[in-house]
């Protein structure tokens, strides 16, 4: 099979084609006040967020900063709703709140798409997706993704201190979506690489950033490549000879939703799955509760799944309007915190505890509206089987050093480290 033309060139020799974008200063250090000056990329947002955004609800519940060029943080449940519906008045084209705005011309497509289209194209490029995500498509990964987990448990066992984060959770969704696209299993390292730089770089000089975007997309293009030498039946194979519009998809198109699920894919599961862990760790109760009662497992993950919530997501004001108080200009970034929206005492009773045995929680950790996350059953598929396998190995465990415990930076907020002492079954 000959070489798709639509992949001979590579990707960063169509950077000249792109309609430039537009930078702002790279603004650093310690915040002065939330409500004036957020960053979600400082020490105390990511060591512990809940306490800024409690507070932002009741003093400023729509903070404001002029870092990246100038953003507003929503922290009501009703706000960040309003928002996540209105495609109207907020562009998706970026869901990263960087020192970088693409520019307007991306709009409706973005460069990941479905998660950074507009509507019309998102929900036809949505649709595209939707058959590998259905609950039946995921019950058939069910087998092999609780034989991995056993299998990393085997790797450790015999060890009383653990790295939960690095040792476990990190694996579960890097093997899960290595497979879907047809990836080598032994590349998870790299994707630890380009999660960091796409969602934790982003203060980085431009040009440097530049660079380490283009290491993941100099990757998909040569996955890209061998699949369309040697076909198989796997996701990636499937984006290249998906149509949309009675023709096959842009080569930017393919690499950047394939770019998308391996970003997202993985790092908000082990977030989701490192979460949950340091919470059962640092609360007996409730870690001995579900090793006697694990039928009560799936209410429980949906709170760890409220509370700690991993993802926050970034939408473009499109022209300047005076919104819920605030005057908001074009291009302004709005960030949307859902773990600050699955907060609120407005929306939930003892929004700020941990309740296992919840029995109503519409929680928006997977989003609102069109952008509601299509990967949902596959991150519950693997963040119960991955809680179900651990509690069965390792009933007991805790943390070794609470302050050894560190958290990502960024958009999607995850143990990157989480030192556990354990015992087996």
């Amino acid at each position: 099979m000959t070489l798709d033309d639509r992949f001979t060139r590579d990707f960063r020799e169509t950077r000249g084609d792109q309609p430039l974008g537009t930078r702002n200063e790279i603004v650093t250090g310690p915040v002065s006040d939330w409500a004036t000056d957020f960053s979600h990329l400082e020490p105390e947002w990511a060591a512990d967020p809940y306490p800024i955004q409690d507070d932002l609800r009741r003093r400023c519940p729509i903070a404001h900063t002029d870092r990246f060029g100038g953003g507003w943080l929503p922290t009501t449940y009703e706000d960040v709703a309003a928002i996540a519906y209105d495609t109207e008045r907020f562009s998706s084209r970026s869901i990263i709140m960087s020192n970088f705005r693409p520019p307007r011309e991306l709009a409706p497509v973005g460069g990941t798409p479905p998660i950074s289209s507009d509507p019309p194209f998102h929900h036809d490029a949505r649709k595209l997706l939707l058959p590998a995500f259905t609950k039946n498509a995921i019950a058939k990964r069910e087998e092999s993704t609780r034989a991995l987990c056993h299998s990393l448990i085997d790797a450790f066992e015999g060890r009383q201190d653990v790295d939960a984060a690095h040792d476990y959770a990190q694996h579960i969704p890097m093997r899960v979506i290595a497979d879907m696209l047809g990836f080598p299993p032994e590349d998870g390292p790299r994707f630890r690489e380009f999660i960091e730089n796409a969602l934790e770089g982003i203060n980085r000089p431009p040009e440097e950033r530049m660079e380490r975007m283009a290491l993941l997309f100099d990757y998909l293009l040569a996955q890209i490549r061998d699949h369309v030498d040697n076909p198989r039946d796997d996701l990636t194979t499937y984006l290249i000879n998906a149509e949309l519009y009675g023709r096959k998809l842009e080569p930017a198109h393919v690499a950047g939703t394939m770019a998308l699920l391996l970003i997202a894919g993985i790092d908000t599961t082990w977030s989701a799955i490192g979460a949950s862990l340091w919470h059962l760790a640092k609360t007996p109760a409730d870690r001995t509760r579900l090793v006697a009662e694990p039928e009560l497992l799936p209410t429980a993950m949906e709170e760890f799944l409220r509370v700690y919530a991993p993802v926050t997501m970034a939408r473009l004001v499109k022209e300047d309007m005076h919104w819920n108080g605030v005057d908001m200009k074009a291009e302004d970034w709005v960030l949307l915190s859902f773990p600050a929206a699955n907060r609120d005492p407005a929306q939930f009773e003892r929004a700020d505890e941990v309740v296992i045995d919840r029995e109503v929680n519409r929680h928006v950790a997977f989003g609102l509206g069109i952008h509601r996350c299509v990967g949902s059953h596959l991150a519950r598929m693997e963040l119960k089987i991955a809680l179900e396998v651990w509690l069965e190995r390792v009933p007991e465990f805790s943390l070794r050093d609470p302050a050894a415990v560190t958290w990502a930076a960024g958009q999607v907020r995850g143990p990157r480290t989480l030192p556990l002492r354990v015992t087996y079954a």
